[in-house]
């Protein structure tokens, strides 16, 4: 469920119209829903909790929409936080996520970065390979302190709704594998800066079905079953996230309630901690990119260009993953409708939204939204062609409040230097 919807005839975000913030803060701009995200979170805990599963840790990745009053939103209702790299556990700090509910996964960590999160106190550092085991113990026992630590595990099950967002194969590049991860376990426990705490594992992205997350999680129990049969002490099992949201031409994917139904039945009697890092069924749906239509551009031979003012820089989706998102005009007043190939400003053919994409009929000035935009929108936006970066804008109720502002062209110029010989 999300809470854009049409009031008195047009397209609002919970009590607002998407037209007046667009007056206000000009376009392109992402919008987010506060009911959205809260519900979408209070679901997903519910139904864990339903399940059996004992207060688990919902660290919310944070690549997914870093936004800190996206994040404050969460962490008011107890989330905590999946980082991947020093800026997110800052921006996670900022937004008030205690260090404790922390997860700081991702390969290639440097050393300054592990050395940010040791002194910090983030509660789990997930080790992806055992050059990075030795890196975190080095740097912990430097600092005089021991690192909780847990070893993703890469399962060998393929999953997720691209190629390029699929991690669990052993192919890439995330992970240790099964057959060196019980010795890697046993060597961290006997190591002064490490303690190990637990197992991870994360498969992909976008799963819209439960299969491949039960062959994965049933390999991950019998891990846990063979390193306790050894002695060894492991409290937390981080089950990753990945399951898939409601994009409007993708199947359906699992409930939170069947997701959580089968995670209680096949970890049934296990005692132990569960920790889940889910980002984009949370804020997806809580999020669209409003833009506003430039012209039509009508070739003779019959191809309709419907030219935006957004652009790929701002929604990298479509022409990285051919990612589908649902476009609809704020204030359909047009029952004749046309088919348009939605291209940005960008000078790349690859600045391509969607082709044939059948609309109603729509001309210059008019609004559109982006639905679904709110997971991997803005956190991958950049400066390409040197266009700004575009503001974000949080709605709660009749309420909204502009939480990036737009930069100028000199701030973006600003952050240069001319090299002393110029």
């Amino acid at each position: 469920m999300n809470h854009f919807e049409l009031l008195d005839g047009e397209l609002a975000c919970e009590g607002v119209p998407l037209a007046v913030i667009a007056e206000a803060v000009g376009t392109p701009v992402y919008v987010y829903s506060s009911a959205t995200l809260e519900r979408h979170y209070t679901v997903l805990r519910d139904a864990l909790t339903g399940a059996g599963l004992k207060d688990p840790l919902i660290a919310f990745a944070v690549k997914a929409n870093s936004n800190v009053a996206v994040l404050r939103t969460l962490a008011r209702l107890g989330a905590g936080a999946d980082v991947v790299s020093e800026g997110e556990i800052r921006r996670a700090l900022a937004a008030g996520v205690p260090p404790e509910r922390m997860v700081f996964s991702g390969v290639g960590k440097t050393e300054a970065e592990v050395e940010f999160a040791v002194e910090t106190g983030v509660g789990e550092i997930n080790v992806e390979a055992e050059p990075e085991l030795h890196l975190i113990n080095r740097v912990a026992q430097r600092l005089g302190k021991r690192a909780d630590i847990a070893f993703r595990v890469n399962p060998d099950v393929a999953a997720g709704g691209h190629a390029k967002i699929s991690t669990g194969k052993s192919e890439n590049k995330f992970g240790v594998s099964f057959s060196e991860a019980e010795r890697l376990y046993a060597n961290a426990a006997n190591m002064a800066g490490v303690r190990p705490v637990g197992v991870t594992c994360h498969i992909g992205s976008q799963i819209t079905d439960l299969a491949p997350l039960e062959a994965a999680f049933i390999k991950m129990r019998g891990l846990v079953e063979r390193i306790r049969r050894e002695g060894l002490t492991l409290e937390r099992l981080d089950l990753g996230g990945g399951l898939g949201v409601p994009y409007f031409n993708s199947p359906t994917p699992p409930s939170p309630d069947d997701y959580a139904a089968m995670i209680g039945r096949v970890m049934a009697g296990l005692d132990i901690q569960f920790a889940f890092e889910p980002g984009r069924m949370i804020c997806a749906n809580a999020g669209v990119l409003l833009a506003r239509a430039l012209h039509v551009h009508e070739r003779p031979e019959g191809r309709r260009f419907l030219v935006i003012d957004a652009a790929m820089n701002d929604l990298l989706r479509p022409a990285m993953y051919d990612a589908y998102h649902d476009i609809r005009p704020v204030k359909p007043r047009r029952d004749e409708s046309a088919a348009y190939d939605v291209v940005g400003p960008i000078c790349e053919t690859g600045d391509t939204f969607t082709r044939d994409r059948v609309l109603p009929v729509l001309e210059a000035g008019d609004l559109l939204a982006f639905m679904s935009a709110g997971a991997y929108g803005a956190s991958m936006s950049s400066e390409y062609n040197s266009r700004l970066l575009i503001p974000e804008v949080l709605v709660r109720g009749d309420q909204f409040a502009v939480v990036r502002a737009r930069p100028t062209y000199d701030d973006m110029l600003d952050r240069e230097r001319s090299a002393p010989w110029l």
